[in-house]
């Protein structure tokens, strides 16, 4: 995989109540991934950019919500959000906060 798309797979770190609960207690963390992203891309793409061992990658797709722009009705686009369980000792300081 080259470097360019490495950089397109991630999106952004998907910060939540229930992402920062699975961080602190499961070592998983939630990234908003590129929709046409595969789960091998996303662990080649977390483990390069944080430099940490990816035990396994869950993924879903989360549906646009239907919402209303004055008279016109129009739809939010689909995203996909990426499951990433680290091995044991492994963290990712930009997700800590601190």
């Amino acid at each position: 995989m080259n470097q360019e798309r490495i950089f397109t797979v991630l999106v952004a770190a998907h910060v939540s109540e229930k992402s920062a609960l699975n961080a602190e207690y499961n070592n998983q963390y939630v990234f908003k991934v590129a929709i046409d992203a595969k789960k091998p891309e996303i662990k080649k793409a977390v483990e390069s950019v944080f430099d940490v061992t990816v035990t396994k990658v869950q993924t879903s797709i989360a549906k646009g919500k239907a919402k209303r722009f004055g008279q016109k009705m129009g739809r939010r686009k689909d995203w996909k959000k990426a499951y990433v369980t680290l091995a044991e000792g492994s963290t990712i300081e930009v997700m800590s906060g601190e």
